[in-house]
């Protein structure tokens, strides 16, 4: 069985990497655009769509309202991506908004952050693997009445390449997010190109339905408040552009300035495809409804809604059916990787995370492949979670997206004002001086644009369900609180305790029998070994006939070993034993009580249940007690030699020689 997990990990993984060949995992540009840029990116496939399907709720006429806000988003994306680049260069370590915040504004902050993002991180992965199921279901049926096993197949696909490591995933994920920008890019040209050029009369399937209203006689009030719900429905956009200050550490160097370049090329292109898919969407006048049973009228029977960029391809593409298809292919593809964005994310804030003990430290070392296995793996398992319980539906989680980031932006850009504040009050460079003031501006904009965004969303999406993401970045919080509290109480425990330096006076061995046989007879041996001054054998009559059979074995030995009989009136093996060792120690509170307690070692996981359970409740128990040492002696079976002998051949070769000569003395 450990042979057959061991050449599963390695299939699924491949060889473990050293960890002196870290750096050969670091990403070009070329690279770590498609890695870290392909969230920001692929939200074009879905953001301008949830801009339409808010403004569907007022009807028709509230499309034309589509490319202003569009405006408006992207002005906010180049901003962020502008501020974006001042954090990169002043804090390259991979802290991100995390360091950022922690530096400048103190640990609540730092930690609001963090459980901020985490949430984030996680719904980045739930919503672009359900939106690239809805995409992919615009052109399989089947996809599209299977959403939820599709998006849980995708996440173990996805999780599986990334813990391969980074740059294997980088490669893997380079091509098909280069052919999505080609390829919608190449959409929109010719698109508008036949429409502005060629004066052609392009209609989208949908440019002939009609839209009910859900609401028709809104208020200002209301009508301003859909407006800015669809603002913010809109701002998913933004989403990604953090993880490449996160990932600093994984850029070739110069790191600081290929992250930075990296985010101006993201910032570029991102806002390109965004605003050109909403004009395209109005000139051809795609429909899109959030209720489509509801609102469309004139749509055939058993009409399926596709979602905008697959209108759009099918439109422009009506000659060409091919490049509909091609178009709706790397959408999905990028839509699927655009979660690796959050697989790159995510395992390094938690590294971060749990290396300054708000986070189990299990998270924060990295695996065979140089990956932060453990913490792929919790998000992979938070993900599938949350696709599981809303349905795989885009509409229904772009509600808790997107108020973790506009936190984290806010907190950053608040942390690094103050920042580049603390460096102007000691530097003398007027150069430098001028600098570090154009880089305060531009955070100062960034802070007013991505506060204004934040109580824009958290007011139109908070009822809606933003409210989960909320509540769960305070309990988030509020754990790691609790995990740095406990690491602190145990580090001044150890650390700051004084040690009397006393020796215990005597040692007292007890070696626990339960037949007379080999595994016995090696724990003995290996406790005279020790040299106690006291050695006692104790068996815990369960049967009387068996133990009157050990005692008579034991009697008729040569072994000089006294053997104690432990009543047990329940047929109970631990309790007596513990009441014993505590009868020990009460009589000589100086001694030190060691136990032995002989093992099977055995090869198959099944003979794990059925050996050794009395010892590990004994064990568990034990090392609760004060002034109690427990020694486990191991009796290796047969069906163990395979395991050992495959340790052996895997192993380097000086081990595996010493390990060879080891097996020829046994």
């Amino acid at each position: 069985m450990s042979k057959l997990s061991t050449a599963t990990k390695r299939l699924l993984l491949g060889r473990p990497f050293r960890s002196d060949t870290l750096g050969h995992t670091l990403l070009p540009k070329r690279i770590a655009l498609p890695v870290f840029a392909s969230d920001a990116l692929s939200s074009v496939a879905y953001a301008p769509e949830e801009i339409f399907l808010v403004l569907s709720v007022a009807g028709m006429s509230a499309f034309v309202f589509a490319p202003w806000i569009g405006v408006m988003v992207a002005i906010v994306l180049a901003v962020v991506v502008a501020s974006y680049r001042q954090n990169v260069h002043a804090y390259p370590s991979g802290g991100g908004d995390y360091e950022v915040a922690t530096t400048n504004l103190g640990p609540t902050a730092g930690l609001t952050v963090g459980s901020a993002l985490m949430v984030d991180y996680v719904l980045t992965v739930a919503v672009s693997i359900s939106s690239a199921a809805a995409n992919i279901g615009s052109a399989v049926p089947f996809v599209a009445q299977h959403k939820v096993l599709f998006a849980i197949i995708a996440i173990a696909i996805l999780t599986a390449v990334n813990l391969r490591g980074l740059r294997e995933a980088g490669t893997a994920f380079a091509i098909p997010t280069y052919a999505f920008m080609f390829g919608v890019l190449v959409m929109l040209i010719w698109g508008l190109t036949r429409i502005f050029v060629l004066e052609e009369d392009l209609q989208a399937e949908s440019a002939g339905f009609a839209l009910t209203a859900e609401q028709s006689n809104l208020t200002a009030i209301a009508f301003a408040f859909l407006l800015a719900r669809a603002f913010s429905s809109g701002c998913a956009a933004l989403t990604g552009v953090e993880a490449i200050s996160n990932g600093v550490p994984a850029f070739r160097k110069p790191k600081s300035r290929n992250a930075a370049t990296t985010l101006l090329m993201l910032g570029g292109i991102a806002i390109t495809l965004f605003l050109g898919m909403i004009v395209l969407a109005e000139k051809i006048g795609v429909v899109i409804a959030e209720d489509p049973a509801t609102q469309l009228q004139g749509a055939p029977e058993g009409y399926h809604q596709k979602t905008l960029i697959a209108q759009l391809a099918e439109t422009v593409f009506d000659d060409f059916p091919l490049g509909f298809y091609l178009v709706t292919i790397v959408t999905a593809l990028i839509l699927v990787l655009a979660a690796n964005t959050a697989f790159n994310g995510f395992p390094v804030l938690a590294s971060v995370l749990a290396q300054d003990r708000y986070l189990p430290r299990q998270l924060h070392t990295r695996g065979d492949r140089l990956a932060f296995s453990n913490g792929i793996l919790f998000l992979s398992g938070v993900a599938i979670v949350f696709v599981w319980v809303f349905d795989a539906e885009v509409t229904h989680l772009i509600q808790l997206y997107i108020v973790g980031v506009f936190v984290s932006f806010t907190l950053s850009q608040t942390g690094m004002i103050r920042h580049w504040t603390r460096h102007l009050a000691t530097e003398t460079d007027p150069i430098q001086r001028r600098r570090m003031v154009r880089s305060r501006v531009v955070n100062t904009i960034g802070l007013v644009m991505t506060a204004t965004v934040l109580v824009i969303v958290l007011v139109t999406k908070f009822v809606a369900g933003a409210w989960i993401a909320v509540l769960t970045m305070i309990a988030i919080f509020g754990l790691m609180k609790a995990i740095r509290r406990h690491y602190d109480s145990v580090a001044a425990e150890l650390e700051n305790t004084e040690w009397d330096g006393v020796l215990p006076s005597r040692t007292h061995s007890i070696v626990l029998v339960s037949k007379m046989h080999h595994p016995t007879m090696r724990a003995l041996a290996y406790a005279r070994a020790t040299r106690p001054d006291t050695l006692e054998a104790v068996t815990v009559n369960v049967d009387d006939a068996d133990t009157r059979q050990l005692v008579r074995q034991w009697e008729s030995s040569d072994i000089t070993v006294p053997l104690k009989v432990v009543e047990s009136p329940y047929r109970e093996i631990t309790r007596p034993v513990l009441e014993y060792v505590k009868r020990v120690r009460r009589d000589s509170p100086r001694d030190v009580v060691t136990v032995f307690i002989p093992e099977y070692v055995v090869g198959h996981w099944w003979e794990q249940v059925l050996h050794n359970q009395s010892a590990l409740r004994l064990k568990s128990r034990l090392l609760f007690q004060p002034g109690v040492m427990v020694t486990s002696v191991p009796w290796q079976l047969h069906s163990s030699a395979d395991v050992r002998k495959e340790r052996i051949d895997a192993a380097p070769g000086a081990v595996r020689r010493g390990l060879d000569d080891q097996e020829e003395q046994r």
